[in-house]
């Protein structure tokens, strides 16, 4: 791991720990196989556990930012989840080699899962959107040099995917507002 990179994963950590202060935060360093480790090299996934904030559990990457800063900015991911699960941490991971390997996401992006997000789920796609149940204090993360912004990995369905390409992003979290989603319930219906 390169001076730079430490620095970064380091700052992200520390960004996380004093946004969750009471929280118990797992670090979980990720290894993403010999093939793909090229891309992140530093990745790991931040676990949260629920605390005063916020009962659900976080999952938040550090590492993304390092692989692929541009001019000092760059993105990291948050997912918030109903419990602790080893799959929201290999999701996570996934998440960013899909970004670090040649696809990246942004704002109001979104990526197939390829599986429900839990067994039974109808949410089989993740849509890129700001962390509205963090808020921009944690979104916005200064690190040496610049700063990441963690945006928000909320799991949808497909029918939700197919609405925004043709409504628009603004438009399906209207529908959100309005259903009131519960976005750590994995059994939730679609809005669409």
């Amino acid at each position: 791991m390169s001076d730079a990179s430490l620095l970064a994963v380091e700052a992200v950590e520390s960004h996380v720990r004093t946004f969750f202060e009471g929280h118990s935060v797992e670090v979980v360093v990720c290894d993403l196989g010999p093939e793909r480790r090229e891309f992140l090299p530093d990745l790991r996934v931040l676990v949260v556990g629920p605390g005063p904030r916020s009962d659900s559990w976080a999952y938040v990457t550090a590492g993304c930012w390092a692989a692929m800063e541009k001019d000092g900015h760059g993105l990291e991911f948050v997912m918030t989840a109903h419990v602790r699960d080893q799959q929201f941490i290999d999701l996570m991971a996934m998440i960013t080699y899909y970004h670090c390997g040649g696809h990246q996401l942004d704002l109001e992006h979104s990526m197939p899962i390829g599986e429900p997000w839990v067994p039974g789920s109808n949410c089989d796609h993740l849509l890129i959107s700001l962390p509205y149940l963090h808020g921009p204090d944690l979104e916005h993360c200064p690190l040496p040099g610049g700063h990441a912004r963690i945006l928000w990995t909320l799991p949808v369905t497909a029918a939700e995917i197919e609405f925004r390409r043709h409504q628009g992003h603004e438009a399906l979290e209207q529908l959100f507002d309005e259903a009131e989603i519960i976005p750590t319930d994995p059994f939730r219906a679609s809005v669409v």
